[in-house]
C-alpha cells in the first residue's frame, strides 16, 4: 500500500494540508487554505484550520503538502489509445490521424481488441487518481454497435472506481444524413450516451449542427461536438452550434471541443463567438496538448516547420466572457497524440504553460477546477471533485506546497484517496499490449 499504515482502513485525520479554496467550490478563488481534515468511513467529516482537529486515532502528516480532488477527465478517446505501435501517424498533421486511425479501426476493432486498450487506460487514470472521465466513441456505422455494447459493460465493471460517461462522434456526412444519424442517436439513447460528433472544414456545417441539435432535442438527449479543430479561418462549426441552440430553443447540455479556428480569426469574429456560445450556454474543452501536436505542423505545400500558431483555443476568453472552461486529456498513444497517459496533473501543468493561465499565480488556483468541478456540474456526474464535508475522500495528496511545486515535477510520489484509502499507485506495463500490436 502507497502511502502509510494510517492510510488504509478509510478512517483518518489528514494534519497539516494545504487545499486551494477553488477546490472547496469557491468560484474564483486564488486562495489556499491551511486545514486539518477528518475522514472517517470514506467520507470528509469535517474540515477544520490546521492544528485544531482532535487527533482520535490514525493521523497523516501533510507537512504543508498540497491536497486536490480526484480529477475529472472531460474530453478522451479510450476506444482509440493506445494502438499507436501498430499504427503510427505518418506526419504528424490531423489528417495523417485521421486516416491513420480509420484504417485501424477497419483493420482491428473487435470488441476484444477495444476492451483490452480500453481497460489498460482505465487503469493508467485510475493510478493517476482520476474519477470521472468522458469517452467519446467512434460510432460510424456498423462501429456503434461494437463500441456501445462494450462501453456500457465497462461502465459496469468500473462503477464504484471511475465514473463513465460515453459520447457518439461521427464525420459531418453523419450529421446531414438523417437515417445515418438516427441510428446513431438511438443507440446513443439506449446506452444513456451524449450525442455528438465533429465538424471542421465542411460546406455544410450550419446544417450539420442543426440537425444534430434537432435530433438532441428530439431524443431528450445531451450533445459534446467537436468543433473547429482546424487552421482555417473560413470554418465557423461553433458559431453555427451556437446559433442553432438559440434558434431551436434546445434546453439540454452542450459542450465544445478544440475550437482551434479563434486562434487564426480576426478579433470581430473571435468575439462573435465567444459571445454566441456564452449566450447559448455552450462549454468549452481545451484539448491543449493534442492541439499543440496536431496543429500548424505543415506550411502549404507539406513541409514539416515549426508551428506558428498552436491551435490551442482562447480559453482565458471564454472564461473571461462567463463560459464554463475545462481542459483534457484527449487522445493518448494514437494517431492524433503519440503522447499521454490520462493523468491529471500533466493535463493542468500542461495547460498551464500552453494556456498561460498561470498569472498572476495567486488566481491560478481557480483553475484547477478545470480539471474537477467545472466539467463535473456540467456533465451531470456524481462525482462532484469538491473537498467538503459529506463528500467522499476521493483525494490526491502531494509532498508540493505551492503553485510552482505542484507544476515543475511530474508528482510520482502523490498519494491516491479513494473513499479515504491509498490505492496501489502502479501503472500497468505497455508490454501487456504487446501481441496486439503485431
Amino acid at each position: 500500500m502507497h502511502g502509510t499504515p494510517a492510510l488504509s482502513t478509510g478512517t483518518v485525520t489528514l494534519r497539516n494540508a494545504r487545499i486551494p479554496s477553488a477546490a472547496r467550490g469557491k468560484v474564483g478563488s486564488g486562495e489556499v487554505e491551511s486545514v486539518d481534515i477528518e475522514i472517517a468511513d470514506g467520507r470528509i467529516v469535517s474540515i477544520r484550520p490546521a492544528g485544531s482537529a482532535p487527533i482520535d486515532g490514525p493521523s497523516h502528516d501533510l507537512d504543508a503538502g498540497l491536497i486536490l480532488p480526484a480529477f475529472v477527465d472531460i474530453h478522451t478517446h479510450l476506444d482509440k489509445g493506445h494502438i499507436w505501435p501498430r499504427k503510427p501517424n505518418p506526419d504528424g498533421t490531423w489528417l495523417g490521424a485521421l486516416l491513420a486511425v480509420g484504417a485501424d479501426r477497419e483493420r482491428n476493432w473487435a470488441a476484444a481488441d477495444v476492451e483490452r486498450r480500453f481497460d489498460f487506460a482505465l487503469r493508467c487514470a485510475y493510478a493517476h487518481g482520476t474519477a470521472a472521465i468522458r469517452t467519446h466513441l467512434d460510432s460510424a456505422p456498423p462501429q456503434h454497435e461494437i463500441s456501445w455494447a462494450l462501453f456500457e459493460e465497462m461502465r459496469r465493471r468500473w462503477a464504484g472506481r471511475i465514473e463513465l460517461q460515453a459520447v457518439s462522434i461521427v464525420g459531418p456526412d453523419t450529421l446531414v444524413n438523417p437515417g445515418e444519424l438516427d441510428a446513431v442517436a438511438q443507440q446513443v439513447k439506449a446506452s444513456g450516451g451524449i450525442l455528438g460528433g465533429s465538424v471542421a472544414e465542411y460546406a455544410r456545417s450550419r446544417e450539420a449542427m442543426l440537425r444534430v441539435v434537432e435530433k438532441a432535442g428530439e431524443l431528450g438527449l445531451d450533445l459534446d461536438l467537436h468543433t473547429d479543430e482546424t487552421g482555417d479561418p473560413t470554418a465557423h462549426a461553433l458559431l453555427h452550434l451556437a446559433e442553432a441552440v438559440l434558434e431551436t430553443g434546445f434546453t439540454g447540455k452542450v459542450m465544445a471541443g478544440h475550437c482551434c479556428v479563434l486562434t487564426v480569426q480576426d478579433e470581430r469574429t473571435q468575439r462573435l463567438t465567444i459571445d454566441k456560445a456564452v449566450e447559448a450556454g455552450i462549454a468549452i474543452v481545451s484539448l491543449p496538448m493534442c492541439n499543440i501536436y496536431l496543429q500548424d505542423r505543415v506550411n502549404g505545400n507539406g513541409t514539416v516547420r515549426t508551428p506558428i500558431r498552436r491551435g490551442a483555443t482562447l480559453l482565458n476568453e471564454f472564461k473571461a466572457a462567463g463560459a464554463v472552461v475545462a481542459i483534457a486529456s484527449d487522445n493518448t498513444r494514437d494517431p492524433f497524440y503519440a503522447y499521454g497517459d490520462l493523468d491529471g496533473v500533466e493535463v493542468l501543468r500542461e495547460g498551464a504553460r500552453i494556456l498561460q493561465f498561470d498569472h498572476p499565480q495567486d488566481q491560478a488556483w481557480d483553475w484547477v477546477r478545470a480539471v474537477g468541478s467545472a466539467p463535473a456540474t456540467h456533465a451531470g456526474f456524481t462525482y462532484k471533485a469538491v473537498i467538503e464535508v459529506g463528500a467522499p475522500a476521493d483525494l490526491v495528496l502531494f509532498r508540493a506546497r505551492s503553485w510552482t511545486e505542484l507544476n515543475a515535477r511530474p508528482q510520482h510520489d502523490r498519494i491516491v484517496l479513494r473513499a479515504g484509502k491509498a490505492i496501489d499507485p502502479s501503472l500497468p506495463d505497455y508490454r501487456e499490449l504487446d501481441d496486439l500490436m503485431e
